[in-house]
């Protein structure tokens, strides 16, 4: 177990590089095991889920080889069609090695998923999703038994919500399936284009990526991939937030500030000063406190439900009151405690949260529950007096890499150390 140590006080100034997006690279590997041969993948961050996914895909019988940034896969002509329970459980992305087993293999055994506790967060329309293309399921002990005995047949599939996974569960049982697939009410985020071209690189027949209506033609059989992960959104929109709470004057690079839209502009109206090129984004933080701002979580292009506690940790310290309405996910909310101890004032109605600013935090002792509010409580320490010790800093490395160091280079004072330190 090991725990970063803040201590607040200290603007952030300079530029920091980001990496490539976990909710990218994680399907890229998954979308790998539907062709034999060597893949390679470069821009992959060096974070705790891509190992775990690397394991999930040796199981099934793939060789994962990491050079520095880039990740060569050799999947081999047969696969073990089964994921195991206690890597599953782990990582919530291991439920899309469903689809492409299925399409692969025409079976799958996989446990149902675990990762970040957000509340249910059904895999109803993933199941429905690849049912209408031809698979059974079975439940059994916990293990999801998927066949498809007459091999997967392209239809039309409408979800009900933009669902980022079942999307892409579709999608990957759809690239090998007989005849052509329609995805209504599909999702749209920037990561769903990227694996979108990472597929069609490898063969696949693909339009409408990025939009609500995706169109799949299924062809016999795919080629290995090469390809560079898009670059996330989410370390960049963190960096920007601890940039705004610390003051200071921080430069993003390597990223794209279109997929920041949503975000870009709510920082604007906390007061923040904003600049974008290219692959960069510079903020200049909004001085003493940042101004209220109300905003709800969506679907992309909406803002997303990944940056909710980093800005409610800035909005805490806000002149006045806001609220912010969290449409995603129902259990969001187990962070509002520990960053009410550093002496916030957060209070949760329903799927609102309403934030009244305060002048100032003061560091204690808190605990990072998940990826997102171990960041956003290591963001809120730049600002608050004294030491704020985040323990569990290993959800963070799920999602960061380099975490600390990067702050670190910013200016912040800031240590990673072990708990019998």
């Amino acid at each position: 177990m090991e725990q970063i140590v803040v201590t607040g006080g200290r603007a952030l100034n300079g530029s920091v590089a980001v990496c490539g997006a976990k909710n990218a690279v994680l399907k890229h590997l998954v979308a790998m095991l539907l062709a034999p041969g060597v893949h390679r993948i470069d821009n992959v961050p060096g974070i705790a889920d891509v190992e775990i996914m690397c394991r999930v895909l040796e199981y099934i019988g793939a060789e994962c080889h990491r050079d520095g940034t880039s990740l060569r896969v050799e999947v081999p002509g047969e696969l073990r069609p089964e994921a195991p329970i206690e890597l599953v459980r782990k990582m919530r992305a291991s439920i899309l090695v469903l689809g492409t087993l299925l399409a692969r293999c025409g079976e799958a055994r996989v446990a149902l998923p675990g990762g970040d506790d957000f509340g249910s967060r059904p895999i109803d329309m993933h199941l429905d999703g690849l049912e209408a293309l031809g698979a059974h399921f079975e439940l059994r002990h916990g293990v999801l038994h998927a066949s498809a005995p007459g091999g997967l047949r392209g239809t039309e599939v409408s979800l009900e919500f933009p669902s980022v996974g079942a999307t892409e569960n579709v999608l990957f049982g759809a690239v090998m399936a007989s005849g052509r697939t329609v995805i209504s009410n599909a999702a749209r985020e920037p990561e769903i284009a990227d694996l979108a071209a990472a597929l069609g690189g490898m063969g696949a027949h693909i339009q409408g990526a990025g939009t609500s209506t995706m169109e799949i033609e299924g062809v016999g059989e795919l080629g290995p991939m090469q390809h560079r992960v898009v670059p996330d959104r989410l370390e960049a929109g963190t960096y920007l937030v601890g940039a705004a709470l610390a003051g200071g004057d921080v430069t993003v690079t390597g990223c794209v500030p279109a997929h920041l839209r949503m975000e870009l502009r709510k920082l604007g109206e906390a007061g923040c000063e904003i600049e974008t090129g290219d692959d960069w984004v510079r903020l200049v933080g909004p001085g003493e406190r940042p101004n209220p701002v109300d905003f709800a979580t969506l679907p992309y292009p909406g803002f997303h439900t990944d940056m909710h506690p980093q800005m409610v940790a800035l909005l805490s310290l806000a002149s006045g009151t806001s609220v912010i309405t969290e449409n995603i996910y129902e259990a969001r909310f187990r962070y509002v405690g520990e960053l009410n101890r550093l002496g916030a004032d957060v209070i949760t109605e329903g799927q609102h949260v309403i934030i009244r600013g305060v002048e100032r935090l003061s560091g204690c002792p808190v605990d990072a529950c998940d990826i997102r509010a171990g960041a956003a409580l290591v963001l809120a320490g730049l600002r608050a007096d004294g030491y704020t010790i985040v323990a569990n800093a290993g959800h963070i490395d799920r999602g960061y890499q380099n975490f600390v160091p990067n702050l670190a280079a910013l200016g912040a004072d800031v240590r990673r150390e072990s708990v019998s330190d």
